[in-house]
């Protein structure tokens, strides 16, 4: 039997992971991160270790003692924490973090993934256990965006593609064609709580892949926690990218979001 390791951050898709991975006949290791993990995850997988996140040696020497050869990043890991003394890093990753170029998403993953490699360890796309949660193309709720919603959808994703490309964020609200919030270092929640305040009511929420996605890591999600954030501020459509983003508890999501009168896209760009 192969066994598969799970680096688990914030959210549910560790938990949908697991599931998926044992399904496929996988013996399933969590590195639970800690403060992020959900308690609940040790009921989804055959082992778990609790490891604070600053932790990259004990995160590494428990992977080898599993004999782990095949890992998976999920779940949302703030960069955040590093800026509110939240966690303490070990040796390693602090010579990890001194060897960036700077402290991007990409930048710390990548380089996540690198010492992972050094230790005989390959990191697999995260769609890898995850297919079937992927954000098929169309207007997935009953009622779709109004034409001027199209027109924002359009005009937020350019800026969400753009503020990928630099490595910023991967969340733009717009109204009107007009940018109330891009996502930055606090996360899409909370861009989804400012941009909507900022606009009043109907904001339009565009969430994209970067424009050179890694699918081993930073692959967009969207789930029941974003939806709260939408009702919140009274949001109208969230648009998400179609086929490089995950939508978790599909059905659910779909049913409050018609109740509450938002409409969910799953959208791709088609340059004329």
């Amino acid at each position: 039997m192969k066994t598969l390791g799970l680096i688990s951050g914030m959210g549910e898709l560790p938990k949908a992971i697991a599931i998926e991975a044992r399904a496929k006949g996988y013996r399933v290791v969590a590195i639970a991160l800690e403060p992020l993990a959900d308690s609940s995850l040790s009921r989804y997988v055959d082992e778990i270790e609790w490891i604070n996140v600053g932790k990259l040696g004990e995160i590494m020497d428990s992977l080898k003692k599993f004999d782990v050869k095949e890992a998976v990043m999920a779940g949302k890991v703030p960069k955040s924490l590093l800026y509110k003394s939240k966690i303490t890093p070990d040796w390693r990753a602090v010579k990890l973090l001194f060897s960036l170029k700077d402290r991007s998403d990409d930048s710390i993953l990548l380089a996540v993934a690198n010492e992972l490699e050094k230790d005989g360890i390959t990191l697999l796309d995260t769609t890898a256990f995850s297919f079937d949660l992927l954000t098929p193309e169309g207007v997935l709720t009953e009622d779709g965006p109004t034409d001027d919603e199209w027109k924002d959808i359009a005009f937020g994703w350019r800026i969400a593609k753009e503020i990928g490309r630099l490595d910023i964020g991967q969340t733009v609200v717009v109204k009107n064609q007009a940018v109330m919030a891009i996502e930055a270092i606090e996360g899409t929640d909370e861009a989804i709580l400012r941009g909507g305040r900022l606009a009043g009511e109907s904001a339009v929420v565009v969430k994209v892949s970067k424009p050179a996605q890694d699918m081993r890591f930073d692959v967009p999600v969207v789930g029941l926690k974003t939806l709260k954030s939408l009702l919140e501020v009274s949001a109208r459509v969230i648009a998400v990218e179609a086929d490089k983003s995950i939508l978790l508890d599909r059905d659910r999501m779909i049913k409050e979001a018609e109740e509450a009168g938002i409409s969910i896209v799953g959208y791709k760009f088609e340059s004329s």
